[in-house]
């Protein structure tokens, strides 16, 4: 019991680079959602999209993985070199490179992902990262909340 716990506190601070990472990733994507929401919804309902995605559920879980991950990793680093590229004044090229970084990611990565769910969250380091953004996604949920119930008081105080 007591090498377990020392052992969780020795890769805390290992583990705190990939924490914030996923923190600064999801509150993008947090600040961009309702923005691409309404086509991704769109985008899904194609009927050849349903069909790739029941074909991708079918496969094995590795092939998934492969299919997951490779866009993943692409994707991922181009938003957070968007902006680097933003932050060295290039913020048209910037805003092009995140744009097409979160096309790539609402439209392939999360169709992928929504396809093979079940079957990728049998991987149990995977799950643990996914439970790390629900837990920073609820986080923000509850902030963005709190924030508006905050504005509408101010407002009702004000009129």
């Amino acid at each position: 019991m007591v090498i377990e716990h020392r052992r969780r506190s020795a890769w805390q601070p290992l583990l705190l680079p990939l924490r914030l990472v996923i923190t600064v990733l999801v509150l993008i994507s947090e600040v961009a959602r309702p923005l691409y929401r309404p086509f991704v919804n769109w985008f899904a309902s194609l009927s050849i999209v349903v069909h790739f995605g029941e074909f991708v559920g079918s496969l094995p879980r590795g092939v998934i993985l492969v299919l997951f991950v490779v866009p993943l990793a692409i994707a991922e680093p181009l938003k957070i070199y968007a902006l680097f590229v933003i932050a060295r004044g290039h913020v048209i090229t910037g805003l092009f490179i995140i744009a097409l970084a979160y096309l790539m990611s609402f439209l392939l990565v999360e169709r992928l992902f929504h396809a093979g769910r079940e079957k990728l969250l049998t991987y149990g380091w995977l799950k643990w990262i996914m439970d790390r953004v629900e837990t920073v996604r609820n986080s923000v949920a509850d902030m963005k909340r709190s924030v508006i119930a905050m504005v509408r008081s101010w407002l009702r105080q004000g009129a």
